[in-house]
């Protein structure tokens, strides 16, 4: 294995090599090659200082020295499934109604990629993909389907860390590992040969935590895992423990998800320093799964040919407004990495506009020359990010200065929505009167700490308006809470007679189990409220 060596030359090896702006042009007798990496659960704010600062991440500090990064750049839902749909469709969430972990895109739903191979590219795609309906546990799906349900039960095991005895133990993840050496593989076996472009799509878990044990106390927790090798590459010095408001004062929906998450005990900032930095290891491993596919262009003669993408389906709060995981639109969450560098990309680029990752879709065929289609809510990323592309048929609105993210899943208990502006972040729930909404200032308040939506009504107001002629969002919260309901009476009827062992048995037995009855009678109120009769 070459990681040690690429970690000491590559990136120096490769400055050498890497092509500038402007080296290859559109009008050359090819298209460029694609790469796309995606992993899993990675802050984007570790992309650019200070995060950068906390862990060594030498080929995301390649691609922003020799490409463009995007310093705002948004999941469309802070969740797996519904992230990735975006990405893969050009669609917000509402549109495709891929609304949990479970309910996606169909099978045969026309991607990018398919798009690509029909104007000639060759494809290929190895790793995680997660974007189509039917995946994810039965606990998950019935999770998302009863968060309107009045009961507040944990959902999750306190998280965890967990370090592996082999000291030296590089390929921790090793499925991960697995799938970059497939894609590798391909690249030297394959991809070198043809003379059609082509393009490749690694998806990565890491560094997604780790599944949770299958039994004894810590059942249904989730573990940070990794070892001292990749510890090694994290400052723990520059580990920042995040403030915390206390549960008293806590926006009702963020404590409905701290405590479905089972964070509302007492976490010692020992505790809690160790989650950050165990998962800040797992994002270097995660670099060097990126600096493998990258040497691997290099050693081909393909870096110059090729665009390279790196990006996440959304980020890992590690115990920032005391919580893990994602279901938030805390910055820890919702803000992704976005690279890209290759021929025509401008060099060392950082961009402040607001992007998201619909904006993947129509950037993969602008890079192929292929027109875009007009029904998107994306919009190509070549326009901030080269001048050397110029798709005669892209639409010639450049990006508006707005993202929209929305996430209907579980561990929340109302649908949301966040529009983020040049330095507001709004936040509304539900039918947007139930429920109060948010307002940061991300400018003076880069932690979100301080809520402001009453402060500045003016422009909570405004900001409401812009949202409403975005997405009509109390008629779509109204759609998903039908839906949830429709699929809970569907599961329910299909295990007939044991129903009430199949539920009690979820991952929130351990306080189910202390009234069961308690706990279906909710659920019974709850399909009674607002439901089509015959439904029932």
């Amino acid at each position: 294995m070459l990681l040690l060596w690429v970690s000491l030359v590559a990136v120096s090896a490769l400055a050498v090599q890497a092509p500038g702006a402007g080296e290859q042009r559109r009008g050359a007798a090819k298209v460029p090659n694609v790469v796309l990496v995606v992993s899993d659960s990675f802050d984007g704010r570790l992309t650019f200082h200070p995060g950068s600062q906390v862990v060594k991440l030498p080929f995301i500090n390649f691609m922003k020295a020799r490409g463009t990064s995007f310093l705002n750049a948004y999941t469309n839902s802070p969740i797996c499934c519904p992230s990735r749909a975006a990405m893969w469709s050009g669609l917000f969430t509402h549109l495709t109604e891929s609304w949990n972990n479970f309910k996606g895109l169909d099978p045969n739903y026309t991607t990018w990629m398919d798009v690509m191979e029909r104007h000639g590219y060759r494809t290929q795609k190895f790793g995680k993909l997660d974007y189509t309906s039917g995946h994810h546990s039965i606990s998950n799906r019935v999770e998302a389907w009863t968060r309107d349900v009045a009961f507040l039960l944990r959902q999750e095991g306190r998280p965890m860390v967990n370090l592996i005895h082999n000291r030296t133990k590089v390929r921790v993840m090793e499925r991960d590992w697995q799938n970059t050496d497939k894609a590798i593989n391909w690249l030297r076996k394959e991809a070198i040969n043809y003379t059609e472009p082509f393009v490749l799509y690694l998806g990565l878990n890491l560094p997604h935590p780790y599944p949770s044990p299958s039994s004894g106390e810590n059942f249904g927790s989730s573990t940070f895992h990794t070892s001292l090798y990749w510890l090694g590459k994290v400052s723990r010095d520059a580990i920042k423990i995040p403030k915390w408001s206390p549960l008293s004062e806590m926006h009702p929906v963020d404590y409905y998800s701290s405590y479905t998450k089972n964070c509302t005990g007492r976490f010692t900032e020992k505790e809690i320093k160790n989650i950050r930095a165990f998962y800040y290891a797992m994002c270097a491993e995660t670099d060097a799964m990126l600096g493998e596919i990258i040497l691997a262009l290099h050693q081909l003669d393909l870096l110059q040919k090729t665009i390279v993408i790196y990006s996440s389906d959304h980020g890992e709060l590690a115990m920032e407004h005391r919580q893990f995981y994602k279901m938030s639109m805390y910055e820890a969450s919702a803000h992704v990495p976005l690279l890209m560098m290759g021929p025509g990309i401008k060099v060392d680029l950082q961009v402040s506009n607001v992007v998201s990752l619909v904006d993947i879709y129509p950037t993969m065929l602008d890079i192929a020359g292929i027109p875009l289609p007009q029904n998107l809510s994306g919009y190509s990323l070549l326009p901030l990010s080269s001048e050397t592309f110029k798709n005669e048929h892209k639409v010639k609105n450049l990006h508006p200065p707005w993202i929209l993210s929305e996430f209907h899943g579980c561990n929340v208990n109302a649908s949301t929505y966040m529009l983020r502006t040049n330095h507001w972040k709004y936040i509304a729930y539900s039918d947007g009167a139930s429920v109060l909404p948010q307002l940061f200032d991300l400018s003076s308040d880069p932690d979100e700490l301080t809520n402001v939506a009453v402060k500045f009504p003016e422009i909570t107001y405004s900001l409401d308006q812009k949202l409403r002629s975005i997405i009509n969002y109390p008629k779509v919260s109204a759609s998903v809470h039908q839906y949830n309901k429709e699929q809970f009476i569907k599961w329910k009827r299909s295990i007939g007679q044991n129903y009430s062992n199949v539920i009690a048995n979820l991952r929130w037995h351990q306080d189910w189990q202390k009234q069961p009855r308690k706990y279906e009678s909710a659920i019974d109120q709850w399909l009674k409220t607002h439901m089509n009769p015959r439904a029932v």
